[in-house]
């Protein structure tokens, strides 16, 4: 296949990249570049040159396929070099994204222009690397310290409209993109060239700049933004060259580092979640119309989730005064939302216009997905399947939102069993990115199809998981906590233990969080199996429950809490209450707690993987990383207990 072919439109060459399905910069593109740059320029009949990319966008960045590999000649910096030096002008006409690498090259050519829908970045530092070919040394010439600092060491892109303003691209075009940019290329040549960026002055900031900056980029346990900013402050006070050189040692130093290895490994795992290999030529039934059954917290987010990828939403609840109070749960998501800048009131009401309440579940004859948010109780969620088997379509998808019961029992008896699955949302819903999915045996393949369709729709990581008590990522919090507890009656105090794990990188430790969503929660799912005649041994939660600790909504939990404070404080009472179960009180060094803690966090997930609950050590690693606060740079309990 031919990667790049050139055309003529008069004293202008149109240089075409097609690589898909991103236009990967790999080897072959790279060569193939620097090779036309030499060749266009040996052409008197060449004055200018438009880059143009086939498919859906302009260069996406570097080849992944070359992820932790040796570089191969010609190195992108060359590339960019080369395509900079060129004789006849080049321009970049971008459409898609230009991420990376890709605006890298952008920035080699003389000018970039864009369509609207375009966006341009340099994301590098959420896989724990700087841009490696002048993304700190050009941006600045190109746009601007301040910019350049947001750019590279925030990591987002920018849409058409605000690179413009930034300076990072030279003019938005509409129509035809090649059009547009070889009639650009055709009127540049008739204006005075720009400098090159390379060559472009740069003005030293204030060392009181810097200190803010860093400030604004450090981030817990991640080096690469801090890094990225010094090799921007570098670029400012040295030479190009020097600059250069710095960046790429940075650069290859930082692709070395076990936190590239980690942002890589979940880098690669959420690109093969959403479309898993099994469901390849499997279409997915059509959602439109979308029933949510319970307008408590879940079901509201839930429902403004979909609501927000345009789906219509009937929220169905026991009684009138039920369905107001879900109608209003679900308002003010909205209105949370037009309050961050992220909503207008217009968009607001187009939003609650396509919402509506009832009491019938007969109005949801023509629901594409139904989705249950009820009470985690047997008994009240078959209730609520068999009153959807008796009025919903035979083709329409059933869904249950349980987090530990089993799918199986709760659509028994329901007619056409091949609609039915389990889509676990995490609270809140609108937020959360993690949707396990969770088919039945009789689960046919479009619907397991349909679960991923949605969550690709919602902007969620699907994880699909088999059948057990709280699937998968439920099933290690459960054996995570449980290990804590052991420290605890080993003697390590419970405010080590939670230390030791914020410092491993979690927002907080396993008796805090508990504190936070209540330990009610998870004591009365022991007790419903101890009713069912489950042997279920007594833990220190329980404990702590029975004796009316239930956490920061009673004022005490793990920890104490004074009235209107969230401040955790250690509890004489449950010293008192767990003495009885704790050995003499001993010190252990806290990378020490973090390590037993994800050890038996990946022991549980090695015996899921042996079961057959998930498909792959990745999944498990994307459910405790999306899910359960894992930090992104460990790569997950399965990455970071790998010997």
């Amino acid at each position: 296949m031919t990667l790049l072919t050139v055309r003529r439109d008069g004293e202008i060459a149109v240089v075409t990249l097609d690589n898909p399905p991103v236009n990967a910069i790999s080897e072959a593109v790279r060569k193939g570049l620097y090779d036309l740059a030499e060749r266009l320029d040996e052409d008197p009949e060449v004055r200018a040159v438009v880059l143009v990319c086939a498919g859906r966008t302009f260069l996406a960045g570097a080849d992944v396929r070359e992820f932790g590999q040796p570089p191969v000649e010609p190195h992108l910096p060359d590339v960019v070099d080369r395509i900079e030096a060129a004789e006849k002008p080049w321009v970049a006409a971008i459409h898609g994204a230009a991420l990376g690498g890709g605006f890298e090259i952008a920035m080699g050519c003389r000018f970039r222009v864009a369509v609207e829908s375009a966006r341009v970045g340099l994301p590098e530092v959420t896989l724990g690397v700087i841009p490696g070919a002048s993304g700190t040394v050009r941006t600045p010439r190109l746009a601007g310290v301040e910019a350049a600092v947001e750019l590279v060491t925030s990591g987002k892109p920018l849409a058409a409209a605000k690179a413009l303003d930034a300076g990072l691209i030279d003019a938005v075009v509409s129509g035809d993109l090649e059009t547009a940019a070889v009639e650009f290329a055709r009127a540049s040549l008739a204006a005075e060239m720009p400098l090159p960026v390379s060559k472009r002055p740069l003005q030293p900031m204030p060392d009181d700049f810097w200190q803010a900056a860093r400030k604004a980029a450090a981030r817990a346990g991640h080096k690469a933004p801090l890094r990225a900013l010094d090799s921007i402050r570098f670029a400012t006070e040295t030479s190009f060259a020097a600059a250069m050189a710095h960046e790429r040692e940075t650069f290859l130093d930082l692709r070395a580092s076990d936190e590239a290895a980690a942002l890589r490994h979940v880098f690669f795992a959420e690109r093969a979640a959403p479309k898993p290999a099994a469901l390849k030529g499997i279409d997915p039934r059509p959602v439109k119309l979308v029933g949510v059954i319970g307008g408590g917290t879940m079901g509201a987010g839930i429902a403004g989730a979909c609501r927000e990828a345009g789906m219509e939403i009937i929220l169905i609840e026991r009684d009138a005064e039920a369905v107001a109070r879900g109608l209003d749960n679900v308002a003010k998501i909205f209105d949370g939302a037009v309050k961050r800048g992220k909503l207008t009131e217009k968009g607001r009401a187009e939003r609650m216009a396509g919402v509506r309440g009832s009491t019938d579940y007969a109005d949801l004859a023509q629901a594409d997905l139904v989705i249950e948010a009820v009470f985690e109780e047997i008994g009240v969620k078959r209730a609520v399947f068999a009153e959807l088997g008796r009025v919903c379509r035979p083709d329409a998808v059933l869904a249950t939102n349980t987090s530990y019961l089993d799918p199986r029992a709760i659509a028994e008896g329901l007619p056409n069993p091949e609609r039915f699955i389990g889509l676990h949302f995490f609270s809140p819903a609108h937020i959360m990115k993690l949707l396990e999915i969770v088919p039945t045996p009789e689960t046919a393949p479009e619907v397991l199809a349909t679960g991923f369709a949605l969550a690709r729709a919602l902007n969620k990581m699907p994880v699909q998981a088999g059948i057990c008590e709280g699937f998968i990522g439920n099933r290690i919090l459960k054996r995570y906590r449980a290990e804590a507890e052991v420290l605890v009656t080993q003697g390590v105090a419970i405010s080590e233990i939670d230390a030791a794990m914020r410092g491993y990188g979690f927002r907080m430790g396993p008796f805090e969080a508990q504190d936070l969503g209540g330990l009610d929660i998870a004591f009365l799912q022991r007790e419903g199996a101890r009713a069912e005649g489950q042997h279920v041994p007594e833990t220190l939660g329980d404990i702590l429950v029975r004796a009316g600790r239930k956490g920061q909504k009673t004022g005490g939990g793990w920890y104490d809490y004074a009235e209107g404070d969230r401040a955790a404080l250690p509890s004489p009472q449950v010293a008192e209450l767990l003495a009885a179960r704790i050995v003499d009180a001993r010190e252990l060094p806290r990378p020490e707690i973090a390590a037993h803690l994800v050890a038996a966090m990946a022991a549980e997930g090695a015996a899921i993987l042996e079961e057959g609950i998930a498909q792959r050590p990745e999944d498990i690693d994307l459910v405790e990383v999306h899910g359960y606060g894992f930090p992104r740079w460990k790569g997950g309990p399965m990455f970071a207990s790998r010997g």
